[in-house]
């Protein structure tokens, strides 16, 4: 066994020890299981919305992008950016709300706020079938990271089923309280690392910053640049603004935030989420540092992996392997538990209305290991690229924001029909144009290229708003016109 698999299992049975420990004193409840009882202070709440979005989509996926596309990169710094800012007006009246009427997942939330037991089955579906995709990066990524810091010792497929049976454990016992714990050590290692290799890298290669990027425009001139057409700036600030507008719609966020004891942490997670965010610049200069020094590297994914085992010993990839391996099960877990809740809370229940407290745990749990599965083989088998699968996600969950911020408002103007009907349309202009590879410049043709680059999710954005509001004024309307003409007594 060599070091970097030994550093990489020790962090493994840590991480499993902190998640079976947060168990103790609690009766793992369905409310204790999912949201902790709705008491968890601020930096635990800090803790959990910054694992959730760091991931180890963050470390490879990242560095990726700007091995791939360059200057295109920096949206995700961008929309994290500001798509945490929004969190300091959303996000306190959305836990008020929820511990008004003891709601503990997303679709749940839209299922009161309309009062339709039917859209919240949609969002239901809408949330796990984006969360699949997500959740299946993290797998992906894992499997990648893992079998490579180990040096081969670890196939992807048996690291992707020891990471994914290592999540199910403290998940199936301590619920949100076990990624919680987990989070402390995960956001400490992450933070880390990423400092550590976007200062050391850069600087070790080419003596400075400026060096790095004086390398590049040599090798690459164009990574330095958003291009004229393509990933240009129409794309670049449509796909930021898209983003921020639904940051918090991603299911797994609603836990986190429901589990909050107080609506200040919001305020002040709301100040501490965009600093943090600046982390993110520095896993670009990782991937700007792999242009120049891996020029026949064919897959971006590998961009951090492969500088990574050329420049340190082995215990240091070992702690990058282990930084990963956490990075997913912290994540992964709170994406499991939030689309298991759903499916149980809004699919389940309404069912069998009858259904205990006990057994609606034990059902959430069952959902847990089904998805699991699910998401485990879709990772051993899925050729896509880790951005492209997050792009699609992302692209659904959009779908849910127009209703769900004006269900904040004191006086909706829309309805549950209005609001199904929109979200439906959103998704399935989304899933269309995924799998037909559809683009602006192919349905406008004619157009300037300022309109042929904007992220085609503005088509499905616009078109979702117009109909929500189109079809809830007709169908107030028709209510209105046949209560007033029904004949009278």
């Amino acid at each position: 066994m060599n070091i970097s698999l030994l550093i990489i299992i020790v962090f493994l049975v840590l991480s499993i020890t902190l998640g079976l420990l947060a168990k103790r004193g609690k009766d793992m409840s369905m409310e204790q299981w999912a949201i902790g009882g709705r008491g968890f202070g601020g930096i635990f709440i800090f803790l959990l919305l910054a694992g959730e979005t760091y991931s180890v989509f963050t470390l490879l996926g990242t560095s990726g992008l700007a091995f791939n596309n360059g200057a295109a990169a920096f949206y995700l710094l961008a929309f994290t950016a500001l798509g945490t800012i929004t969190s300091y007006w959303i996000l306190p009246p959305i836990w008020k709300y929820a511990k008004e009427k003891n709601i503990v997942s997303q679709s749940q939330f839209f299922s009161v706020k309309y009062n339709s037991k039917g859209l919240g089955v949609f969002v239901a579906l809408i949330g796990v079938v984006a969360l699949i995709p997500y959740i299946t990066i993290l797998f992906k990524s894992m499997g990648i990271l893992v079998a490579t810091t180990s040096y081969g010792a670890i196939s992807p497929t048996v690291a992707i089923w020891i990471g994914m049976f290592a999540l199910l454990a403290y998940v199936m016992a301590s619920g949100i309280h076990g990624s919680a714990w987990t989070s402390v050590v995960k956001d400490i290692l992450i933070f880390f690392v990423i400092l550590f290799l976007g200062i050391y890298l850069p600087i070790h290669y080419h003596g400075s910053f400026h060096g790095l990027f004086q390398a590049v425009k040599e090798v690459k001139p164009e990574a330095l640049t958003l291009p004229s057409k393509g990933m240009s700036v129409s794309w670049f600030v449509s796909t930021v603004a898209i983003s921020a507008f639904a940051y918090f719609m991603w299911p797994h966020n609603a836990p986190t935030i429901y589990a909050s004891k107080s609506a200040k942490s919001f305020r002040l997670n709301a100040v501490l989420l965009p600093l943090y965010a600046i982390m993110v610049l520095f896993i670009y200069f990782v991937g700007f540092t792999a242009i120049v020094e891996l020029p026949g590297l064919k897959n971006g994914d590998f961009a951090l992996l492969e500088l990574s085992m050329k420049t340190f010993n082995p215990w240091f990839v070992g702690i990058i392997g282990a930084t990963g391996l956490l990075a997913t099960l912290v994540p992964g877990s709170m994406m499991l538990m939030s689309a298991a809740t759903m499916i149980t809370t809004n699919v389940i229940e309404p069912l069998k209305p009858t259904i205990s407290e006990k057994s609606k745990s034990l059902t959430a749990k069952g959902f847990v290991v089904l998805l699991s599965l699910v998401c485990a083989f879709f990772s051993m088998s899925g050729s896509e690229t880790l951005a492209t699968l997050y792009l699609t996600s992302f692209s659904l969950i959009t779908q849910m924001a127009p209703s769900l911020y004006l269900s904040l408002r004191k006086t909706n103007t829309v309805n549950k029909f209005g609001a199904g009907f929109g979200m439906f349309t959103g998704v399935a202009i989304v899933i269309y144009v995924t799998f037909s590879k559809t683009t602006m410049a192919q349905l406008f043709p004619s157009l300037p290229s300022v309109i042929q680059d904007l992220n085609i999710g503005i088509i499905a954005l616009f078109t979702n708003i117009i109909l929500m509001f189109v079809i809830s004024l007709a169908t107030r309307k028709s209510h209105s016109f046949q209560t007033n003409t029904a004949p009278t007594e």
